[in-house]
């Protein structure tokens, strides 16, 4: 059976590496992930506030950039 992934180049220099996907998958999952859970906050939180993740601005969205981060680097995403 043949192969078909290919090894990725590592980047060399600071700007290359702002460029490659190993910042921007990781960098565009914890934004994404973050509005999405502040928006959920914002439209459908805990409006008694006793709930641990949605009753929280900052809680909501760092469970929200977590789950962005691990969706978008998922190890079923990979070869």
């Amino acid at each position: 059976m043949e192969e078909t992934c290919s090894v990725k180049k590592k980047p060399k220099t600071f700007k290359e590496f702002i460029i490659s996907s190993y910042f921007l998958r990781p960098f565009l999952g914890i934004v994404i992930g973050g509005v999405a859970g502040y928006l959920y906050y914002h439209f459908i939180g805990c409006a008694s506030g006793s709930c641990a993740i949605t009753g929280n601005p900052f809680m909501s969205t760092l469970a929200g950039a977590f789950l962005g981060f691990f969706i978008l680097n998922s190890p079923c995403n990979k070869c």
